[in-house]
């Protein structure tokens, strides 16, 4: 049997119907939920919800494989679970377009000052010389990861004169004529916006930190999408308290339950969502209508179930 915790397209449920594969469809399970059945499950689909760690593994006496729908495996215990012989994917090419959409319309919103102009009106302030914005022509983007959706976000740029500046670790020969590939030092001193698009690792967290910021000649718009431990949220208010930098849009937060905060996580949400040059959103960037069906499409088809 397949457990099914994540939110999927009807595509995946219909698929695997006409495959004749039996299926639990529970998106309301916890950890404990999960681990009460996972005996009985041949595969699990999953998103961040529940950690698939190695006491979950070691009861999944019957698992061979367990899918990820979206991107980042940071939740499940990948080396363990292979170890087991367990086959781990993930789908991160089904909502790369819709993540690299969302990023540019953080980024535009930001330098044309669109939320903040619109709030204001909405309180019957009509404010023009204060919302005089900047354009994107002619400015360098920087890009923290060049997987699927940095590279995607890299295609959407193209249309707009900018230079790209793109950094990965574990990527090399990826520069072309729209993109130079650099070192993280070169982004540092020339981008005018760093948008981040890598996984949550060792290396990649608190990777946005204060030591980061201080090196910044620019004074960059940051974006975010990819994970919120990406960025240290205390050093980057400092940042933006020290105009080390022009702004910053999040789609991610360290915490994302914000009933669970305590004081200072309280204290810093406060902060960010008071000032005119942050912009959050509620991790949305790769929830697409169409994200939804890629992803499940892209897990079946890695699967072999299609």
């Amino acid at each position: 049997m397949i457990i099914i915790t994540a939110p999927v397209h009807d595509f995946l449920t219909e698929t695997l119907t006409h495959k004749g594969l039996k299926f639990l469809l529970a998106t309301d399970l916890d950890y404990d939920g999960l681990l009460n059945k996972i005996e009985q499950a041949t595969g699990i689909i999953v998103s961040t919800q529940i950690d698939i760690d190695k006491r979950m593994i070691d009861r999944a006496v019957n698992l061979k494989w367990i899918g990820r729908v979206g991107s980042g495996m940071e939740h499940i215990d990948v080396a363990y679970a292979r170890e087991k012989n367990i086959i781990c994917v993930s789908s991160p090419e089904g909502n790369s377009n819709a993540v690299a959409e969302f990023s540019l319309g953080l980024l535009l919103s930001l330098m044309k000052k669109i939320s903040k102009s619109a709030a204001e009106v909405a309180e019957s302030k009509w404010l023009r010389p204060e919302n005089r914005g900047m354009e994107l022509g002619g400015k360098v983007v920087g890009i923290i990861g060049f997987g699927n959706t940095g590279s995607r976000f890299a295609q959407l740029l193209s249309s707009f004169d900018v230079t790209i500046l793109a950094y990965d670790k574990y990527k090399s020969g990826f520069g072309n004529e729209m993109v130079k590939e650099s070192n993280l030092e070169q982004i540092e001193k020339y981008a005018d916006v760093i948008s981040f698009h890598v996984p949550l690792t060792e290396t990649t967290y608190y990777m946005g930190n204060r030591a980061f910021f201080e090196q910044l000649k620019q004074k960059p718009f940051i974006l975010n999408s990819s994970r919120g431990k990406v960025i240290c949220t205390e050093d980057l208010i400092f940042a933006l308290t020290n105009q080390l930098i022009s702004g910053a849009a999040l789609d991610v937060l360290e915490n994302e339950h914000l009933n669970s905060y305590v004081e200072l996580e309280k204290k810093n949400f406060e902060f960010l969502v008071q000032q005119k040059n942050v912009i959050i959103t509620p991790h949305i960037a790769g929830y697409s209508r169409e994200a939804t069906y890629k992803m499940s499409k892209v897990l079946l088809e890695k699967l072999d179930i299609i």
